[in-house]
């Protein structure tokens, strides 16, 4: 089983950064793909951004410019650098780590974010 963890959550205020990061417990040789959801109370799980192994990156429109996806491939963990963060931000953050050619998907159990004045 594999284990995936994250940090770095927090409450800030609006304009405020935080930096999440996230652990995988794979070993160096492997190359998944990895990246963050987010879930906000009463809303759906969303993608927010991803990092391929070769470091393409894709990211939600709503985060495009704030926020900045970043991975250590040898040490199999993402970040998350959160700027400019707005109360519409606050959500549950998940780290996600996929293996497309084994065909499986591993989970953080997330990570509080809340930005309020």
């Amino acid at each position: 089983q594999v284990e995936v963890v994250e940090s770095g959550g927090g409450s800030v205020q609006p304009g405020g950064s935080l930096r999440l990061s996230c652990a995988a417990s794979l070993s160096s040789n492997s190359r998944p793909e990895m990246g963050w959801y987010r879930q906000a109370p009463g809303k759906q799980r969303e993608v927010v951004a991803g990092i391929l192994p070769g470091g393409v990156t894709n990211y939600a429109d709503f985060v495009k410019g704030r926020f900045t996806i970043s991975r250590d491939t040898a040490k199999n963990r993402v970040y998350l650098q959160m700027n400019s963060l707005k109360p519409e931000d606050t959500a549950v953050y998940y780290c996600y780590v996929r293996r497309s050619l084994i065909g499986d998907e591993y989970w953080g159990r997330g990570s509080q974010v809340t930005v309020s004045s």
